[in-house]
């Protein structure tokens, strides 16, 4: 029966190999537990070989006691030690052999026997999201490289599916630079799949603007969002045509981005600054995304989000990233200086982008 099971399991992975990816509905999650499945049948066939090889040698052993074999002194030691070392290193099979089959369960054990949850309309009747793996994680500051990896990854998502849902899920973003978020906001634009932008914790500036003018957006009830204008940074020694050049361009991504804001907001933008500096002294216009939903910058509160997508141990994910990135350029890793005050360096922005970004305790560092 266990030779049937093997071949079973390794004629499946071979149809899987020679099966493209749009005609299976096999994830990678489950070929990789088939294989280890298949690796602790292949180990347990060999165990049940190795015994039959020790039944074996305990044959020839009884067989030497027998009164027929009338072999000379040194070659009867010579056999025994013979045996000896045979039936050490079958011992010492058996054990690898037992081992690997108790190491191949333990990282079997890391993954969950089910299948990432794909609907047409994620939102049920108890208010629930239902997220799939067709999900982008937006955090941290928004960045070229981020904005390079959302993008790509909401064409793969496009041309394997042009149908379900793509979800841009935001656990905490403080904004960053215009021009990659812009970026993004292109992508979301272009898709044929619909995108659903969701905000778990926090966003701000850029991201809070990504979140507004989304076609479908979702967040907790006290998830926060931030919007305020565009704070001024000049690169390098700027004299006063090229700073007076750097503001009007501000200007222009102002109110380029703050327009359909102020009019899904029903009010002018005029008005919308108004109301930032009426919030706060500093403009940082602050709500949550209950009192948010009623002023336009997000669509519906949900109570409860299901990520059917973590279907390994976060032990294994870590793992596969830590291999994956350990030669990942350092500039945008946290550091801390003399006095103990952490901050994050940003990368060098391209001509004509600003950084839209809310840093009020100066850890982003340009």
């Amino acid at each position: 029966m266990k030779y049937k099971k093997t071949i079973i399991i390794l004629t499946l992975i071979s149809t899987l190999n020679a099966t493209s990816p749009k005609d299976s509905n096999i994830t990678s999650v489950e070929l990789e537990k088939l294989e280890l499945q298949n690796k602790i049948l292949e180990a347990k066939l060999k165990l049940k070989e190795l015994t039959q090889k020790s039944q074996k040698y305990k044959e020839i052993i009884e067989a030497q006691n027998s009164a027929k074999i009338a072999e000379a002194k040194t070659d009867k030691i010579t056999n025994e030690i013979d045996l000896k070392k045979a039936k050490w290193e079958l011992k010492k099979d058996e054990l690898e052999s037992k081992l690997s089959i108790i190491k191949i369960e333990k990282e079997l054990n890391n993954y969950v026997a089910k299948k990432p949850i794909y609907l047409d309309n994620p939102l049920t009747k108890d208010n629930r999201l239902i997220i799939s793996d067709r999900r982008v994680a937006l955090n941290g500051a928004i960045t070229d490289e981020m904005a390079d990896r959302i993008v790509r990854k909401i064409n793969y998502f496009n041309n394997k599916d042009a149908k379900k849902p793509i979800f841009i899920v935001i656990d905490s973003s403080p904004g960053g630079s215009v021009m990659a978020g812009y970026q993004i906001m292109k992508a979301m634009d272009s898709s044929k799949a619909p995108i659903y932008v969701v905000l778990k914790s926090f966003a701000a500036s850029m991201a809070a603007i990504i979140v507004t003018l989304a076609d479908k957006s979702f967040a907790y009830s006290h998830a926060t969002m931030l919007h305020h204008q565009p704070s001024m940074y000049q690169q390098g020694n700027n004299n006063l045509t090229e700073q007076k050049e750097n503001y009007k361009n501000l200007e222009r991504w102002w109110k380029f981005l703050a327009t359909p804001i102020a009019k899904k907001m029903k009010i002018s933008i005029d008005e919308f600054q108004l109301e930032m500096y009426k919030h706060s002294s500093k403009g940082n216009w602050s709500e949550f995304a209950i009192d948010a939903q009623k002023i336009g910058w997000v669509n519906t509160i949900v109570d409860k989000i299901e990520e059917t997508s973590i279907v390994s141990s976060d032990v294994v994910k870590k793992e596969k990233d830590k291999e994956k990135n350990k030669d990942k350029d350092n500039k945008d890793f946290e550091t801390i200086n003399r006095v103990g005050n952490h901050s994050r360096q940003l990368p060098h922005l391209n001509p004509n982008d600003a950084y839209f970004i809310y840093n009020p305790n100066g850890y982003y560092k340009f």
